[in-house]
């Protein structure tokens, strides 16, 4: 079976004041702080939430 893709995702912008669903996102991917770095597959669900909150994140694939 193929490796799953992944998606390192880091954090780079507060989620301070923003609007509670973008807050959600950010804690659906498991990020908790400024310069948090999680690394997950790259699911429709995940670039979903991604795409969302995209303005606060810094996105790389993994080989």
């Amino acid at each position: 079976m193929a490796k799953a893709k992944m998606l390192k995702i880091k954090l780079v912008r507060s989620v301070s004041g923003r609007k509670p669903s973008h807050i959600a996102c950010a804690r659906g991917l498991g990020l908790r702080r400024i310069n948090h770095i999680v690394e997950r597959i790259d699911t429709p669900e995940n670039r979903g939430m991604i795409d969302k909150i995209a303005y606060l994140l810094e996105v790389e694939e993994v080989a």
